[in-house]
Parts: structure tokens; sequence; C-alpha cells
């Protein structure tokens, strides 16, 4: 039979010195708090209220996840198994705690020593026994009364708790967005510069529930605002951007030193009033434990402003196992992004190697180590590093754990498949998500020929960031493969009218008005592309291809040759050669057309 908790007891007893606090949500041995995570503890106490029965593993990934949420079920239950054993000391070999039943789930089997367990219900002495009780009417007349009072009373705070509930307005909605401010450090400490900012995005972006404006359109908005890039987020420059992307509020942050510990505060602001929606303070009692004192304030943040527990406690993964406990290498990971956004992904790769150094299990600096060797066209550097993050997967929060299996999904296995599924689900898990949609548009259903999804998806990630600038050229690609030019058109011009620009429309814009036959726009796309950095090459490729498709084989073959020397300037080598394979297949057809022709002309002879 099923224990239920909380009905007459707050703490379960097992084992000669484990202790479950059901009011704390702490597990103690000892006395002293063991550290396990919400999603171990949610298990663990899933199979001690069924404490004898064989769990399944589809019972735990529905009480734990839910039917409609589907992840990487096998791997969180292993892990979240593994990490519960390791703070029991159990044995799975010899269990005293929890049994494996092979191919079909797990069991709870230590006895429970809780006051309402069978082991503390029997009692033999009879000199234990309460006295007897009057029985006759008058007496049991009171208790009913007594009952009856009790009972209104408690109806009474029932129903006004419910009105008072019902009367609460969350602080933040499942539509609203906030803008992220750099903390202000007082502290003299650089390392918290940048690096506590970043810290508490990992920890927010793990909530289905809230919505961050990315680095991307803050970079965006700067650009409008005629700031420099690298420009500090300080509260003013934040409430701007709060305003300009309709914003509900700015978080922003501090760090000051307090004897030899630290203090951190948070405080959210309603961007347009400016009224005080959240203000949560924390302490850090050493350097060592400012992250976790992050994640507290983060989790303090999350359930104030109207997140629900039960949200709080499937994704809430502690910011030190989420990212890295080395401030050091936070700090140079933290710094790296900046530069991304900024500058370029390619200026922040030594700062991403850095952190894998001085966190060799720093399993996002890793995913972004392959990302930037696949944006420099290092498809094998890339997939290396990309199966590195994949292998450290179980240190990310969730969200960037389905960020990685796809990856590795698309770059090292090629298993698109796998990919879509594993991009369906971070959808579903995570609505607000962009990235999802973008890889779906972008990489999983062009190989496939689904052009129409292609356009559902792309369209799905320019409504949740309008100054999406990947989107619109990725609309726009599916458009044309479906040979609807104007639509395409259309799309890179609502990119522009949002002062949007990557090399990449320029190319495109050359091949639409190549596939329309309008020269005007072509010389226009070239003559804009060749003052773009990271244009000129792939304009002076397709510039090949047009060359050699109107039968101009000299300047066909100059172009390619300018296409490839640009690309090595660049340390594009892979490109480069995309290049040469592209002329010499070019070359190969037409060698193969001339002697064909001369072939035929000599049987007409």
């Amino acid at each position: 039979m099923a224990w239920t908790p909380g009905q007459a007891h707050d703490t379960i007893k097992f084992g000669e010195d484990f202790e479950l606090d059901l009011r704390a949500y702490q597990l103690r041995r000892s006395g002293r708090v063991v550290k396990l995570e919400p999603t171990p503890m949610e298990l663990l106490l899933f199979l001690i209220e069924h404490r004898g029965e064989l769990i399944t593993r589809d019972q735990i990934v529905e009480k734990i996840w839910g039917k409609d949420v589907f992840l990487d079920t096998d791997n969180s239950i292993n892990g979240a198994i593994r990490k519960i054993r390791q703070v029991l000391r159990d044995n799975p070999e010899q269990p005293r705690f929890l049994q494996t039943v092979t191919g079909k789930g797990y069991r709870f089997i230590a006895p429970l020593i809780g006051p309402e367990t069978k082991e503390q219900k029997e009692d033999t002495n009879p000199s234990h026994a309460a006295p007897a009780v009057e029985a006759g009417p008058t007496r049991l007349g009171k208790r009913r009364k007594i009952v009856a009072a009790g009972l209104a009373v408690l109806a009474v705070c029932i129903v006004g708790l419910v009105w008072a509930y019902s009367r609460r307005t969350p602080k933040l909605t499942e539509k609203d967005t906030i803008v992220l401010a750099d903390f202000t450090n007082t502290t003299g400490d650089s390392v918290f510069d940048g690096t506590l900012r970043q810290g508490l995005a990992v920890q927010l972006e793990q909530s289905p529930f809230l919505g961050l404006i990315s680095d991307d359109r803050i970079q965006q908005m700067l650009r409008l605002m005629a700031k420099p890039a690298d420009a500090r987020l300080t509260p003013e420059i934040s409430r701007e951007i709060c305003e300009r992307t309709a914003s509900a509020a700015v978080l922003d942050g501090s760090i000051a030193s307090l004897g030899t510990g630290y203090v951190l505060t948070l405080r959210a602001k309603d961007c347009r009033g400016g009224e005080v929606l959240v203000d949560e303070q924390v302490q850090a009692a050493r350097k060592e434990d400012v992250l976790k004192a992050l994640g507290q304030i983060a989790t303090k943040f999350r359930s104030r402003v109207g997140e629900s527990l039960s949200m709080l406690q499937k994704h809430n993964t502690p910011l030190e196992e989420a990212t890295t406990s080395s401030l050091n290498a936070l700090k140079a990971y933290s710094t790296a992004l900046k530069i991304v956004y900024s500058t370029g992904s390619r200026a922040a790769e030594p700062l991403f190697m850095r952190a894998t150094e001085l966190d060799p299990n720093f399993a996002m600096a890793h995913a972004w180590v392959g990302r930037v060797y696949d944006d420099a066209g290092e498809s094998a550097l890339s997939a290396e590093s990309t199966k590195t993050a994949f292998q450290l997967r179980d240190r990310t929060s969730d969200a960037e754990r389905l960020f990685i299996t796809a990856s590795y999904n698309m770059q090292v296995t090629g298993n698109m498949e796998k990919a879509q599924q594993t991009c369906g689900a971070w959808a579903a898990t995570y609505p607000r998500a962009v990235v999802p949609h973008d890889f779906l548009s972008g990489i999983i259903y062009p190989p496939f020929g689904k052009y129409e999804k292609g356009v559902e998806e792309a369209q799905k990630a320019i409504e949740r960031d309008p100054d999406f600038a990947v989107g619109y050229l990725v609309l726009a690609y599916s458009y044309v493969y479906l040979n609807r030019l104007d639509e395409a058109e259309n799309t890179l011009r609502r990119a522009s009218e949002r002062k949007l620009e990557m090399p990449d429309y320029f190319v495109l814009r050359y091949d639409i008005a190549f596939l329309k036959d309008d020269r005007a726009a072509m010389q226009q796309a070239v003559s804009l592309a060749q003052v773009k950095p990271g244009a000129e090459d792939w304009i002076a490729d397709h510039q090949a291809f047009v060359y050699a498709y109107s039968g101009r084989l000299q300047e066909a073959r100059r172009m390619s040759r300018q296409a490839t020397e640009l690309a090595l300037q660049a340390a594009q080598r892979e490109r480069a050669a995309l290049y040469e394979a592209g002329a010499a297949v070019r070359e190969a057809l037409y060698v193969r057309a001339t002697e064909t022709r001369h072939s035929r002309t000599r049987r007409d002879r």
C-alpha cells in the first residue's frame, strides 16, 4: 500500500541515519544536510512513497516530467538514480535502499521509520495504552460540537486562502520578456565582471516560463541606439532596450564585499513606470560560495515573479553543475560570449578554449568551441568538440542539454531524424525558444526537401524573436527552394526594415536577381557585397557559376580563383576547398561536354 506524505508527519527516517525533511525538502544524514538536486530528490520521494512496489521507468517519466514532455529520459533517469545512490552510499550489486529490477524499473526496499509507519505504531507494552474515554451522550455531544467548530474555522481559513490566492496577480506572465543588465561590482575583484550576468542568464534560461531578450537582439538595439557593441549594460541603457523591445522589466544585480564574505542583490523594475517588482538579497560566506548564492537568488526570483513550484523543481540545476564550479572558467566563457555577439565567433575562440582548459568538464564551453570551428568551416574539429560536449551533457541545464544533443545529431552522427525529435522535444518543453525552430528550418528539413515545413518553422522563429536575423535568411531560402521569389525578396526587405544585416543577405539577393534575370539587381548586390566583410568570397564564387552558366568560362575561372584566395586570406580553408571543388566539377562537365560535341562532329562527318 502506498505511503502518503504530508498528512500526519513531516519527516521520514530510513536506514540507520538518513532523514527526509518534507517541509525543508532536504535529505539529512546524521543531522547534516546531504546535497541532492531537485529531480533526484523528487524521484527519491516518489520511490519512498511506493516503498516495496516496482516502479517502472514509464511511471517515473510520467511522474517527474509528464506525459507530453519528452526529453532524453533514459539518460535523465540513469543520472538521477546514480546521484541518489551516491548520496545514500548504496551499492547497486548489494543494495540496501534502491533495488534495480533489470529491464523493468526500481524498488525502494529499506524500511521506513516515521511517525505513521508500522514500525513505530507497534507497541506491545500495555502500560503505554491510552486511558479509557467515557463514551456517554453528554461527552460525545461536546466532542462533536468542538469538532464542528474546528471544521467551521478551517473552512473559513480555506475560503480566505483561496480568495487571496485568486486575487494575487503574478509579477510576470508567460508572454513577458525581461532585459538582463550587467551586475554592479564594487568588490574590486574583476573575476565577477560579466561572470555573474552570464551565470544568472544560465539559471533563468532554465525556465520555460521566463523569456530573456537574447544577446543578439541586445546587439541590434545597441546599434540602433548608436552605442558601441561592447557597451556596458547599465540599468539606464537596459531600460531603454527594455522599452524598444516592448519588454516588461529590467533585471539588474550587484555584488559587494561584506567582511570576508559577499552580499548579492537582485532587483526587477518595470521598465515603464520604474516600479520595483522584486527585490532579493543573499549572502555568500566565501568567494567559492558566490555561484551557489547566485543560484539561490535566481530561484527566489523565479518563484516571486509567478513561476510554478513544479516547474522550478523540474528545471533548476544548480549553477555550478549546469556550467562550472570555476569562477575563472566562467569568466573566460562569459567574456568569450560577449565577443561572439559584438565582434564574431572567431575572435572568441581563444577564450572558449581557455574555459575548457580551466575546467575540462565545462560542457557548454566545448559546445561553443565546436560552434566556432563550424563557423570557420573546420568541420572535423567542430565534430570533435561537439562530441566532447555530448559526452558531458549531464553537466548542463535541460535547455543546454537539448542544444548539445541536437548539435551532436546534426554534426557528428548525421542522424537528422533523431535531431528532429530532439528539436521537437526542445520546442515542446521551451515554447519560447528560438533555436530549435532555427535548426528545424535551416538544417534539418531542407535535406529532406520539406521546404513548406521549413517555412513554418522559420516563421515560428521570427515570431519568437522579430530581430532574429538568421530566421529571415532561412525563411527567404525556403521560399527560393519553393520558387516563391517575390516572397523571398519581401522577407529580406522586412529584415532591412528592422535594420538587420548579414553577409548572407547580399549573396541571396544576388541569387534571387539571377533567377529573375534582373542584371541591375545582380550588379547592385555585387557592389554591396564587395564592401562587406565576409561576403566577398561568397559573391565571387556565385559570380563564377553565373559566368559558367553563360558560357564565359575564362571569367568563371578567374572568379573562382578570386573566391578561393579571399577565403584563404580569411583562414576559411574548408570554404576555399569547396570553391575549388565546385570549379573542378564545372571544368569536368565542360570537358565532357566538349568531348561529346567533338565525338558527334566526327560521327557526322
